[in-house]
C-alpha cells in the first residue's frame, strides 16, 4: 500500500497566512478590536438619539469617527513609511484606548453632553486614522510575499465578520445594560491587540538611503498622487460615492427609530444586515473583477445601491428593510473593494502607504461630509425624503464615467535599482539643486509622436520627485531636443531615479527609441550651486567625490 503523503496547504489558499504565528495572533486580536469598535459605534449613535432629537447631531457621530481619517491620513501614511510600524500602531491604539476609557467614565458619571460625545469620538477616530496606514502596510512583514494577497483578504474579512455580528451584539448590550456598557466593552477589547503587537518581534530591513523627513514625505506623496491620473480618478469617484451613499450609514439610527419604530435592538439588526451583505459582497469581488470592467462594475453597484436606498426609504417592515440593507451592504463593499484595489495596484511600493492614506482620506472624508449634509437635510425634510434624494443621486452618479472613467488598472511593479551615476565632484546628500539635461536627436517626421510620448514621461518624472520639467527644441537644429528637470538635492535625485516602475522604465526606453544618429542619448547631471551647497570654506581642500559621499553616508547612519 502506498503511504499517505502529508497534506500541505497551498500558499495561495485563503488559510495560508494562519500558518504564521504573528499574523494569526494579530488577526484574532484585531477581530476582537473590530468587534469592540462596532459595538461602541452602536452605543455612541444610540446615546446621541437619547440626548437630542436633532438628526444633525446623530449624523455627526459618524462624521466625528471618520473626519480624522480625512484630516491626518497623509501624515499618518508618511509616519508609517518613516518609523517602526509596530511602535506607530501601539501609540495609535493607546490613543484610542484613552479616548474609550474617558468616554466610558464620563458616561458612567452622567457627565457626557452631545458636544463632549462628539469630541471623544473624534479622539478615538484619530487613533484609528493614525493606525490604519501602518496596519495595512505591515501585513507584508507578517507573512511571506506569496501569502500576502490572502492576508490582505483575511484582514478585510475580519472587519466584515465583526460588522455582521457586532451591531447586533451592540444593540443587545445597549438595550440591556446601556451605552456605558458598550463603551466599556470597546475599551476592554483593545487590550488583546495591544498585547499581540507588544510581543511581535518585528524585523526591519534598513535602506541604504536615509528616510525622508515628515514634511518632505508628505509632499512626495501628494506630488505622486497629483501626477497620477489613474489614482486621482479613483480618489474623486470614491469621495463622490462616499458623499452620496453615506446617507445609508449616517441615517441608520433614524431608520430604526423613525421608519421602523424600533429601539437599539432594531438598530443593531439593521446594521448586522448591512454587515452581512458586506461579507457576501467581499466574497464576490474576484468574480465581479473577472466578469466586468472597473467602470461597468461601479455603474452596476451604483444602480443597485440606488434601488436599495429606495426600498429602505419606503419600507416600514423590518424584513423588507433588512433585505434591502443586505443588498446595500454587498454593493457598498464591492464598490470600495474596487476603489481600494485600483489604488493599490496603481501605486508602487515606495508610496503605497501614502496612496492608501489618500484613498482613506477621500473615502472617509466623503462619508463624513456627506453624513453632516444628510443630517442637516433630514432635520429640514425628514429621513424618508433624505434617503429618496440619496437614491436619485446614486441613480445618476454613473454619468460621472463620461468624464472620469475608471481606469484600466495594471499592477505597478517596482523596477530593479539602478547603479549610481559616475560622480567626480565632491557631493553630499544635501548638495543641490541638481539639474538633469537629456539630449535627444529626433527625425523631424517623428517630432509630433516624440513630443506626445514626452508628455507621459513628464508625469512620471514629476511624480517620482522631479520639478521644473521642460522639453525644448533647438531652433537652429530642429532635430535636437533637450529634456530638463530639477531635483532639490543629490539624495532626492538618487531616490527619484530608483522609484521608477517597470512600465515607467519602458516609457523611458520608448522615448529613447526615437533617438537617431551615431551618438547615444546624452545625459548631463549638474550641480546648480557648486560651492554653497557643499559648504566649502576657502581653506578646506577639495575632497574626492567618494570621500564626500562616504562621510555623508556615515553621518546619516549615526
Amino acid at each position: 500500500m502506498t503511504p499517505l503523503k502529508p497534506r500541505t496547504i497551498s500558499t495561495e489558499s485563503i488559510t495560508a497566512p494562519f500558518r504564521h504565528l504573528t499574523f494569526r495572533r494579530i488577526w484574532l486580536a484585531s477581530l476582537l478590536t473590530n468587534l469592540g469598535a462596532l459595538i461602541r459605534s452602536v452605543g455612541a449613535a444610540w446615546a446621541m438619539t437619547q440626548m437630542t432629537t436633532s438628526a444633525d447631531k446623530v449624523a455627526l457621530v459618524q462624521t466625528a469617527f471618520l473626519l480624522p481619517v480625512m484630516l491626518i491620513s497623509m501624515p499618518a501614511g508618511a509616519i508609517a513609511d518613516m518609523y517602526d510600524r509596530r511602535i506607530v500602531m501601539l501609540v495609535a491604539l493607546a490613543m484610542s484606548l484613552v479616548g474609550a476609557i474617558a468616554l466610558t467614565t464620563l458616561t458612567w458619571l452622567g457627565l457626557v453632553t452631545p458636544d463632549l460625545l462628539l469630541i471623544l469620538c473624534f479622539v478615538i477616530g484619530s487613533g484609528v486614522a493614525l493606525m490604519d496606514p501602518a496596519w495595512q502596510s505591515s501585513v507584508s512583514e507578517q507573512v511571506p510575499a506569496e501569502a500576502l494577497p490572502a492576508a490582505v483578504a483575511l484582514n478585510s474579512i475580519s472587519y466584515n465578520i465583526a460588522r455582521s455580528v457586532g451591531p447586533a451584539i451592540g444593540g443587545m448590550v445597549v438595550a440591556t445594560a446601556g451605552a456605558v456598557a458598550s463603551f466599556a466593552l470597546n475599551a476592554l477589547l483593545y487590550l488583546p491587540l495591544l498585547v499581540a503587537l507588544f510581543f511581535w518581534k518585528r524585523i526591519s530591513e534598513p535602506s541604504y538611503l536615509p528616510p525622508e523627513k515628515l514634511n518632505r514625505a508628505i509632499v512626495s506623496g501628494i506630488r505622486y498622487i497629483a501626477n497620477s491620473p489613474s489614482i486621482k480618478i479613483v480618489l474623486i469617484r470614491s469621495m463622490i460615492t462616499g458623499v452620496i451613499g453615506g446617507a445609508i450609514i449616517a441615517l441608520m439610527p433614524l431608520v430604526a427609530r423613525d421608519l421602523l419604530g424600533g429601539g437599539a435592538q432594531i438598530y443593531g439588526i439593521a446594521l448586522s444586515a448591512f454587515g452581512l451583505g458586506a461579507v457576501i459582497g467581499a466574497l464576490y469581488v474576484p468574480e465581479v473583477r473577472q466578469r466586468l470592467s472597473g467602470e461597468a462594475a461601479i455603474r452596476a453597484c451604483a444602480l443597485s445601491m440606488s434601488g436599495a436606498l429606495l426600498a429602505v426609504a419606503l419600507s416600514h417592515e423590518l424584513i423588507l428593510t433588512s433585505a434591502a440593507l443586505v443588498l446595500a451592504g454587498a454593493v457598498w463593499m464591492i464598490s470600495w473593494a474596487l476603489f481600494n484595489i485600483g489604488v493599490q495596484l496603481s501605486a508602487p511600493r515606495w508610496v503605497a502607504g501614502r496612496s492608501l492614506a489618500a484613498y482613506q482620506a477621500a473615502s472617509s472624508g466623503g462619508i463624513a461630509v456627506g453624513s453632516w449634509g444628510w443630517g442637516r437635510l433630514t432635520d429640514a425634510a425628514g429621513v424618508e425624503t433624505a434617503l429618496l434624494i440619496s437614491a436619485v443621486l446614486m441613480l445618476i452618479s454613473p454619468l460621472l464615467g463620461l468624464w472620469l472613467r475608471m481606469p484600466r488598472i495594471r499592477r505597478s511593479e517596482d523596477a530593479e535599482a539602478l547603479a549610481h551615476p559616475e560622480v567626480r565632484l565632491a557631493l553630499t546628500h544635501r548638495s543641490g539643486p541638481v539639474v538633469i539635461e537629456i539630449e535627444y536627436r529626433v527625425a523631424q517626421e517623428n517630432a509630433r509622436a516624440f513630443h506626445n510620448v514626452m508628455q507621459d514621461v513628464q508625469l512620471f518624472r514629476k511624480r517620482n520627485g522631479a520639478y521644473g520639467w521642460s522639453i525644448a527644441r533647438d531652433i537652429a537644429d530642429p532635430e535636437l531636443w533637450t529634456e530638463r528637470y530639477h531635483c532639490p538635492t543629490w539624495l532626492d535625485y538618487l531616490r527619484q531615479r530608483n522609484r521608477s516602475t517597470h512600465s515607467e522604465r519602458a516609457l523611458d526606453r520608448q522615448a529613447a527609441s526615437f533617438h537617431v544618429g551615431p551618438e547615444p542619448v546624452r545625459i548631463r547631471r549638474m550641480l546648480e550651486r557648486p560651492f554653497g551647497s557643499v559648504r566649502w570654506k576657502d581653506d578646506v581642500p577639495d575632497h574626492t567625490a567618494s570621500e564626500a559621499l562616504l562621510g555623508d553616508y556615515n553621518r546619516n547612519r549615526t
